[in-house]
């Protein structure tokens, strides 16, 4: 699981494959699932994609952020 305080990664087994969540905190007691993938058939392959995914992610709401702000000015 990633240490980021806004966002993180779960990845669980399910029916013999396994499936990765980006989750984003909501609130301290409320979580959201940004983003979802299933399928992988191993537990490796999930944390990988998580990983990378997460990432990409966060690079991207940066950008995003940057671009509203300069909207603002």
């Amino acid at each position: 699981m990633s240490k980021d305080k806004k966002f993180s990664y779960q990845v669980q087994e399910e029916e013999g494959t396994w499936k990765a969540d980006i989750i984003r905190k909501v609130s301290a007691r409320k979580t959201t699932v940004s983003k979802t993938q299933s399928g992988f058939a191993s537990e490796q392959e999930a944390t990988a994609w998580a990983d990378a995914e997460l990432q990409t992610f966060m690079k991207q709401l940066g950008e995003r952020n940057k671009r509203r702000d300069k909207k603002r000015d």
